[in-house]
């Protein structure tokens, strides 16, 4: 069977696998690793399911089937990650993040680690215009997507429409907003942050409370990912210093 035609998904790296088998939320189906193998096995063994297969195979063919060369001597073969079928609501998940067209993998799973890291519990990443949910992104979030929810509408403007319904508060990431640091950020709350190149789409911009992170030129703006970090820092310190967990 090709790899293009495999019915699993690959994950890659020591810490995503690690969190992958701590979180217990899809199927291992094989391990794929080295002889010798990784010097950190020992902690993914000691979590493996006994009837999981374990494949010794050459580096080269761990990077085929990773399709990255980052792999750590290690690929697992899996289920698809249980991304939601419905959208979030403010009893369980008082505070989300908005990918409106994050198209780099690696961008999407720093933003997926950080917002883990700032008590953040949901990540909507559309179907339309998104980095698909693969190993890169995976590896990126240091396998911390096993620990969020993360929900798949059609598209940024699906899932406002839904968010808004449900009582969120809008705040949206561009040049020209508020200064994100004396804002007044209210829940339940959702941070949108826009596409690398052209930030977020005009349709989504008019529908929140803008903010912007001081910076030292109007030219010059934070990586996608940097500034997700940041303003979700900003967020969360907010809603603690107030008296609100994140």
């Amino acid at each position: 069977m090709g790899l293009m035609r495999s019915p699993y998904h690959f994950i890659f790296g020591i810490h995503p696998i690690i969190e992958l088998l701590r979180a217990k939320r899809r199927t291992v189906h094989k391990i794929y690793t080295t002889d010798p193998r990784p010097k950190s096995f020992s902690s993914i063994q000691a979590l493996l399911p006994r009837h999981v297969e374990v494949a010794t195979v050459p580096r080269t063919k761990l990077t085929e089937i990773a399709e990255s060369p980052d792999h750590q001597n290690i690929v697992a073969a899996v289920g698809a990650f249980p991304v939601r079928s419905t959208c979030f609501k403010p009893e369980q998940h008082p505070s989300v993040i908005l990918l409106d067209g994050v198209q780099d993998p690696r961008n999407v799973g720093a933003i997926i680690r950080s917002a883990y890291c700032t008590g953040f519990t949901g990540v909507i990443i559309p179907a339309k215009q998104s980095a698909p949910l693969s190993g890169t992104v995976i590896k990126a979030a240091a396998g911390l997507t096993e620990r969020l929810d993360i929900y798949q509408p059609p598209s940024s403007a699906v899932a406002m429409l839904e968010l808004k319904k449900m009582g969120y508060h809008f705040y949206i990431a561009h040049l020209d907003g508020t200064d994100a640091r004396s804002v007044d950020y209210q829940k339940p709350l959702c941070l949108v942050i826009g596409n690398e190149a052209v930030g977020v789409s005009d349709t989504i911009k008019t529908q929140g409370v803008g903010i912007t992170i001081p910076q030292r030129m109007p030219d010059v703006s934070y990586n996608a990912s940097v500034a997700a970090g940041i303003l979700l820092f900003l967020i969360s310190s907010h809603l603690r210093n107030n008296g609100f967990s994140s």
